[in-house]
């Protein structure tokens, strides 16, 4: 089973840090992102999510049911649920929707739904780029960004464009269409 890589529309930037100088953005998914992909790979009733806790930390585990023919025997297909989990972390905004949204992204990694990520360069977007700002002592940046355009090879990202949507335009790119 392959899961495919994820489109441009996707992907979500988000600022990590801001200095004087310029921010590092992150690239993530969603859940709903994930959940989309599983539907439509291998339907909305071959997958499940589970969540149980561990020593205090929140995991969730998704299933894929898989249609097999038994070797043993007659040769009769029958099913077997696929597990693969990982735990998450609580988010600033809210602490327990977060952790498990969190739990379920990271169990479809293990699965390889949008594991290119994982490759992405560190992406520092320079002053002349964005709109940096000093608040109470400190640097911020409220400009929305968004992945414009991707290309991926072999689980790897070969080409990335970011879009600064506040300013409308380009403000990284790098590698090969």
């Amino acid at each position: 089973m392959e899961f495919r890589n994820l489109r441009p529309d996707e992907i979500e930037c988000r600022v990590q840090s801001v200095k004087q100088n310029g921010c590092s953005i992150l690239l993530f998914k969603d859940a709903r992102c994930d959940m989309r992909i599983l539907d439509e790979t291998v339907g909305p009733e071959n997958w499940q999510k589970e969540f149980y806790e561990c020593k205090g930390t929140l995991f969730c585990r998704v299933g894929i049911r898989l249609h097999r023919m038994n070797p043993h025997d007659t040769m009769e297909p029958y099913d077997e649920w696929v597990w693969k989990s990982d735990a998450g972390e609580p988010s600033n905004t809210s602490a327990q929707k977060g952790e498990a949204s969190d739990a379920f992204k990271r169990a479809c990694f293990n699965w390889s739904i949008g594991r290119e990520l994982y490759s992405a360069p560190f992406l520092w977007i320079p002053e002349s780029a964005c709109r940096i700002q000093s608040a109470r002592g400190k640097y911020v940046c409220y400009d929305d960004f968004s992945v414009a355009d991707m290309s991926v090879k072999d689980g790897k990202i070969t080409y990335l464009k970011i879009v600064n949507e506040t300013l409308h335009r380009v403000c990284y790119e790098r590698g090969r269409k």
